[in-house]
């Protein structure tokens, strides 16, 4: 076997193995001239010959290249390297450069066959729709959705791997079988894709589906002894209900799985945008745009066999894998009875099995013809009994319209616009078109209520800026904002007005997700702040300071003169803008000392000399230190 190089373009160190694939291996490396440590995906040297694997190869470099979104492995660099082989030929080896994600994936989590908690489920497959969102915004289909393409890093963010088999999506021709194979994981493939027919950014909502489905029970929802037979049953049979086997699962996250899992592509969510919407509405508890599970349930399976002539043209699914199943009574969900006589049960499988096989060979024929009689294939078949009745229209393409465009689009073909809530969007423009339900291209009735969703933009926030106002008006601004008050804490040392908000952190003008939490720190201010509330009564003090904003706790300490009994004689403030009062209490309780007053008993009052018991109202004299606690004043 060919020996890799330890040098890559003159650049690139490799290093250990840390990843390996069909057609691929992946080493860590590193970067000499940036001095960064990368992931180098190199081609197997075996197949380095085969021109097969070298576009797919080439193909994954050119598509991933493309994206640049947080939530998909960047690609920095591509090349060719020659090496010799052991029989002493030159080839080319490709090797891709990429980012070093560190973490796991998430077949990773899936290993023991336990589900994973709702909520961590959640923020995965939210994490790759909105990566699918952004390829599909591109123009890129992944076609490979699975956990094994599927990073989490140790800081929880979700990482999309892995485009070797994507495709554009204006490559209308682009199928999913090639040379008699399904190209894909089996259980993961859409029922389009396991029929060969062309696939579309739907196909990876599919797959997406499966992988929320193995996330929440532990297992995909299909399995089997082979990949036809798994390939078999995303055509044919509906899953089982995720709440059925997991009763804590909530029934609008069921009601969404199976949304995303019907054998209808028209029947599924019709973009990512609107696929993360309803999951993230199902988790919060709010409604869903989805059928009920039972209606889900009941959708009728697609046929094996595409539906043109022009698609059975570009079917390249094995024949006697999949003839049996065309007909089989398990397609339409009924067991056959069981009964004693095998033979006769032996004798019509044959029969149906040599229905089957005219079958596909009338449908060859058809196909055939129409291949070279010029008509290009239809990669969404229409019903014909839709399309010549003149109650039906199409829903127009709507991409990059404002609302006013539109509902002049909808109204010019004979449908009722309804306006439906904002959606985040990272790459659709605030006020422009996401999705619709009945989606553009769908056949409708006339008159009928399309609702629309719009972006209300970038999903990130803008700290508002809150310096100088109350805690509790920068409370209701956050939240107005649509973010929450974190950390509140106390800062000294500044002028600014003893209550008011000093600083935020992040701080006003930075962007954050919304919901964020932002710290505030508070000025403690200083007395000078506090309007002037001395001798005045406890309550007629209490009553000015509440009025003007602050909160008021009494003390009372003792005082030997009447004149101040009852009044204000003192007051603290402290950092979060609290205003404590100490208020004179009348006492003739005075102990003559028996010795001069010192600092270690601040406590005591120690009069220099004893005041005339016989004239209880006269005052101490100034030389006589105030009982402790000694007011501020």
């Amino acid at each position: 076997m060919t020996d890799i190089p330890r040098i890559l373009g003159s650049r690139y160190e490799i290093g250990d193995l840390i990843g390996r694939g069909g057609m691929a291996q992946v080493h860590l490396g590193y970067d000499t001239r940036l001095s960064r440590t990368v992931a180098i995906k190199i081609l197997r040297t075996d197949l380095a010959a085969d021109p097969l694997f070298l576009a797919r190869f080439r193909r994954e470099a050119q598509s991933a290249a493309a994206l640049n979104h947080p939530s998909i492995v960047a690609v920095y660099d591509t090349g060719e390297s020659p090496v010799t082989t052991a029989t002493g030929h030159e080839i080319s080896l490709p090797y891709i450069v990429m980012e070093y994600v560190k973490g796991r994936t998430v077949a990773s989590l899936l290993t023991t066959g336990e589900p994973v908690p709702i909520a961590e489920a959640v923020q995965v497959v939210t994490g790759v729709l909105s990566a699918l969102e952004y390829s599909h915004h591109e123009g890129i289909i992944h076609r490979d959705i699975k956990p094994g393409n599927v990073m989490l890093t140790p800081d929880g963010k979700v990482k999309v791997m892995d485009f070797g088999i994507a495709r554009a999506i204006a490559d209308s021709a682009a199928t999913m079988t090639q040379t008699n194979s399904v190209v894909g994981t089996a259980q993961y493939l859409s029922p389009e894709q396991a029929r060969g027919e062309v696939v579309d950014a739907r196909s990876d909502l599919y797959s997406t589906g499966c992988l929320l489905y193995e996330l929440l029970t532990g297992k995909p929802p299909f399995t089997g002894d082979s990949a036809v037979a798994v390939a078999y049953q995303h055509v044919s049979e509906a899953p089982k209900p995720a709440s059925e086997m997991f009763p804590d699962i909530p029934d609008t996250i069921d009601r969404v799985v199976m949304k995303s899992l019907a054998k209808n592509r028209d029947e599924r969510y019709q973009s990512a945008a609107e696929f993360r919407s309803d999951l993230l509405s199902a988790a919060r508890g709010e409604g869903v745009n989805a059928p009920a599970v039972t209606a889900a349930m009941k959708t009728v399976p697609m046929p094996v066999n595409p539906p043109t002539p022009a698609t059975q043209a570009t079917t390249a699914l094995p024949r006697t894998a999949t003839s049996a199943p065309v007909i089989s009574p398990t397609q339409t969900g009924v067991q056959p009875t069981v009964g004693s006589g095998g033979t006769n049960n032996s004798r019509r499988n044959r029969q149906m099995m040599w229905i089957a096989g005219v079958l596909l060979a009338m449908a060859a024929i058809i196909g055939l013809y129409a291949l070279f009689s010029g008509d290009s294939p239809d990669p969404k078949p229409t019903n014909s009994a839709s399309a010549d009745s003149t109650d039906k229209v199409t829903v127009p393409k709507l991409t990059g319209m404002t609302e006013k465009q539109v509902r002049k689009a909808l109204e010019d073909e004979g449908l009722v616009f309804v306006k439906g809530s904002d959606q985040a969007s990272d790459t659709v423009k605030a006020g422009q078109f996401v999705t619709s339900s009945p989606s553009p291209g769908s056949t409708v009735s006339k008159g009928q209520k399309v609702t629309v969703h719009f972006s209300s933009g970038n999903s990130e926030i803008t700290v508002p800026d809150v310096t100088g106002v109350s805690l509790d008006q920068a409370k209701r601004k956050l939240d107005k904002a649509g973010l929450k008050v974190g950390r509140v804490t106390n800062s000294s040392g500044n002028s600014a007005t003893s209550g008011t908000v000093v600083s935020t952190s992040p701080e006003a003008g930075e962007s954050v997700e919304e919901g964020s939490a932002v710290d505030i720190k508070v000025s403690g201010g200083s007395d000078s702040d506090v309007p002037n509330v001395s001798n005045l009564s406890a309550e007629d003090a209490q009553k000015k300071l509440e009025n003007a904003g602050y909160k008021v706790n009494v003390t009372y300490v003792p005082v030997y003169s009447e004149a101040e009994d009852g009044k204000v004689i003192g007051k603290k403030v402290d950092g979060a803008g609290n205003v404590t009062l100490q208020v004179g209490k009348y006492t003739t309780n005075i102990q003559q000392p028996t010795e001069s007053p010192t600092r270690n008993n601040p406590t005591t009052p120690v009069p220099t000399e004893s005041p005339t018991h016989n004239n209880p109202t006269t005052a101490p004299p100034t030389e006589v230190p105030t009982p402790a606690p000694t007011p501020t004043g």
